[in-house]
């Protein structure tokens, strides 16, 4: 877990602890939104990733996500990725380390799990491929 937690944030020049939480928001958000056996298959696959996405989750049901989070809660949103960029914003990611991260976690998922599942994962979410 800390050499994959280590190479997402050189990759996108933060803090590690900030890149353990939007990994862990990240796979929490696989996790609900995407189809449940390739998602299982990755998150078996990285090291801590189902740890991770479990404190990420246990942490949305209650009440975490920061300012944006609570903003989008409050105008009945937070689903999809739309949600998931309010998480990261309040983590404090811009756009571009938003990507920087997708990119290196996923590039570690192909490495772990293999193309064929990031694909299937990636073609079952809307959008999911400009952050990968």
């Amino acid at each position: 877990m800390d050499e994959l937690i280590a190479r997402v944030a050189q990759a996108a020049g933060i803090d590690p602890e900030v890149a353990r939480k939007a990994i862990g928001e990240i796979l929490a958000f696989l996790q609900k939104e995407g189809p449940q056996a390739e998602v299982a298959q990755l998150l078996e696959k990285l090291p801590g990733g189902v740890d991770m996405a479990a404190a990420a989750a246990s942490t949305e049901s209650t009440g975490g996500g920061g300012l944006m989070g609570g903003l989008m809660g409050m105008m009945g949103g937070g689903g999809g990725l739309m949600g998931l960029a309010g998480k990261l914003t309040g983590l404090g990611l811009g756009m571009g380390e938003m990507q920087a991260v997708g990119k290196e976690l996923f590039a570690a998922g192909r490495e772990q799990a293999g193309e064929d599942v990031v694909g299937q994962i990636a073609g079952a979410i809307p959008g999911l491929g400009q952050f990968i």
